[in-house]
């Protein structure tokens, strides 16, 4: 981009933007520049190259002014955007919406931009007064009525960044029509309308809500225990330790365990909301790194389970204490089978199963959940990754009479209950709680049950490999190997034949080497391609929307023959090596042939 372009562009948001600092930001880069500042021209570009992009799940980018930044101009548009929609979707109707933030640098006066947009077009905007979860922004949308509702977070990205999530009035996060139709409405948008605060607030336009929708979430999320006589009798034998992760979730983890009984030791460097994050390079509790400082006070205190949530408190990370006193942290994959196990378990022992079953699981999460639902007469669905599918599944179950028991997803997202529509990591911790208490009951731990289920259903390991092809030509370059794939079907993936074959774009699925007899699959288009192998492995492929990264995710499986559970652990990690090294060879490839720059694959 010229010079010329990049100031005009400049000039245009610092006319646009009402907000000081964000203004003053690119004042003082544009005046820098014009005298010669080559660095600054640079940042400047990166500032206005585009517009931030509105995308089907709302706003993320980095903190700043310029039109590719999250500042007050580009909230108020957004929203704005979302109004016209909203308007024209339900016209004549009195609208109304919700909003709830977390602890990131501006998150709070994102939310109130929000607010007045939205009270600047006559809809009543509902406005948590303080930082709350994500999960408890869907439950509210539901329990008020609400159109819609945003939260503003960046989930567990660094701290420069932030976001927003909008969401439909069941709500889940917007899908389609109403996500395409919110997006074209956010491009068309010249000027947002917004009120002043007290102007709103005098107008009955925006309301800040009371603690009643804190109890009501916590006595949801209590009533879905399966077993809370058995958590009174044995809730002092276990000791827990919690990360927050300096997000949203100590209030209402730690008055949920509180009254439950539970023995709770939250981490003080990460209890108080901080949007810096100090102690951590990554809020997220993906991230063996995040949990350091909560192991630490576990080895101390010999704590049971360490239990993380991430800044807006819908992921939750735990680890499990072994018998030689080391922690052993579980993946989103296993804590989602054991949640699924032992809810399907205690449903048949206490004769509360449903007539229909249902669990529902994106198709880059564990196929051992198949098996575990199949054990006990449930059916397993899988749905594209990301949790607003999941929600369009339990949207369908209404409709079909099929009963929603659990959904998962592989990045640490877990949902026991359907008040609630996005994935909740305060319910998936009081559930995990009282599975702790279960399984102590029969002298066992997390561990000791998640090696029964691999003994009955095989060992699944899961492994991903992410390359990141960097400059103009990244995107192609990835397009280049789906393309690739799709002309020249592999017959195996490290020595396994593949078996069977799933094309997500194409809408279609078959058997290795037979397109021509291939069945259709009912997923929505996504430029995502699945071989399934003989030995029960999955390998799936998928570019990034977003972002020059394609991601590779291998769902293994390997029998356990003559109950020799670490025989197998070692032949998969075989079975993983060698379809990771096919993985690169593909890679090294494509990058060779082109003029990307690729970055390492992990």
């Amino acid at each position: 981009m010229d010079h010329e372009t990049i100031q005009k562009r400049a000039q245009a948001y610092i006319a646009a933007e009402t907000d000081a600092a964000f203004k003053k930001e690119v004042a003082d880069l544009l005046a820098s520049a014009t005298k010669g500042g080559q660095a600054e021209w640079k940042e400047l570009e990166d500032r206005f190259y585009r517009d931030l992009e509105f995308g089907t799940g709302g706003l993320r980018g980095v903190i700043g002014g310029g039109s590719n930044r999250m500042n007050f101009l580009v909230v108020t548009r957004a929203t704005q955007g979302l109004c016209d929609y909203l308007i024209e979707t339900f016209p004549g109707k009195k609208l109304s919406a919700c909003i709830a933030h977390d602890s990131r640098h501006h998150s709070d006066t994102f939310a109130m931009a929000a607010a007045r947009v939205f009270a600047g077009n006559g809809i009543k905007c509902y406005l948590f007064p303080s930082l709350r979860p994500t999960p408890e922004l869907s439950f509210a949308v539901r329990r008020l009525g609400c159109d819609t509702g945003i939260v503003v977070t960046a989930s567990h990205n660094p701290p420069k960044y932030n976001g927003y999530k909008a969401y439909w009035n069941d709500g889940s996060q917007v899908t389609p029509p109403h996500d395409i139709g919110i997006i074209d409405r956010v491009g068309k948008v010249v000027e947002a309308r917004l009120i002043p605060k007290d102007e709103a607030m005098a107008g009955g336009l925006i309301e800040f809500l009371d603690g009643s929708t804190d109890d009501a979430y916590i006595a949801m999320v209590k009533s879905h225990l399966l077993r809370p006589a058995l958590i009174k009798e044995m809730a002092g034998q276990v000791k827990l330790v919690y990360t927050p992760l300096h997000g949203t979730g100590a209030m209402l983890f730690e008055r949920i365990m509180g009254e439950l009984g539970l023995r709770v030791m939250t981490v003080p460097e990460q209890r108080e909301p901080d949007g810096d994050f100090p102690t951590v390079a990554f809020p997220n509790p993906e991230e063996a790194a995040a949990l350091d400082l909560a192991l630490k006070l576990a080895s101390r205190e010999k704590a049971d389970a360490v239990m993380a949530t991430d800044p807006d408190a819908d992921r939750l990370g735990i680890a499990v204490r072994a018998p030689d006193g080391s922690y052993v942290l579980v993946t989103g994959n296993q804590l989602g089978s054991l949640h699924l196990d032992y809810i399907l378990l205690t449903l048949k022992e206490l004769g509360k199963m449903p007539k229909r079953p249902a669990a529902v699981r994106t198709i880059v999460t564990t196929e051992l959940q198949i098996r575990i639902a199949e054990a006990y007469g449930a059916t397993s669905h899988d749905c594209l990754t990301g949790f607003k599918w999941i929600a369009d599944l339990m949207r369908s179950f209404e409709a079909e009479d099929i009963d929603f028991v659990y959904g998962t997803e592989e990045s640490y997202g877990h949902l026991i209950e359907q008040e609630v529509r996005d994935k909740d990591g305060i319910s998936a911790a009081a559930i995990t709680a009282e599975m702790v208490l279960y399984w102590r009951s029969k002298g066992k731990s997390l561990l000791d049950r998640l090696a029964d289920l691999y003994m009955e259903h095989g060992y699944y390991e899961e492994k991903g490999v992410n390359r990141y092809f960097e400059g103009a030509s990244g995107m192609s370059v990835m397009a280049g190997i789906m393309a690739g794939y799709r002309s020249r079907e592999p017959a195996t993936f490290g020595g396994i034949p593949v078996v069977r074959v799933r094309d997500i774009q194409a809408g279609l699925e078959w058997k290795a080497g037979r397109v021509d007899a291939a069945s259709t699959c009912l997923l929505p288009a996504s430029d995502v391609l699945q071989w399934w192998l003989e030995d029960g492995t999955l390998v799936t492929v998928r570019p990034s929307g977003t972002e020059p990264k394609i991601k590779y995710y291998i769902l293994s499986r390997t029998a356990v023959e003559k109950g020799d559970l670490a025989a197998a652990k070692t032949v998969s990690a075989a079975k993983n090596e060698a379809i990771i090294a096919d993985i690169k060879a593909v890679l090294a490839a494509a990058a060779s042939a082109s003029t990307a720059v690729p970055a390492a694959a992990v």
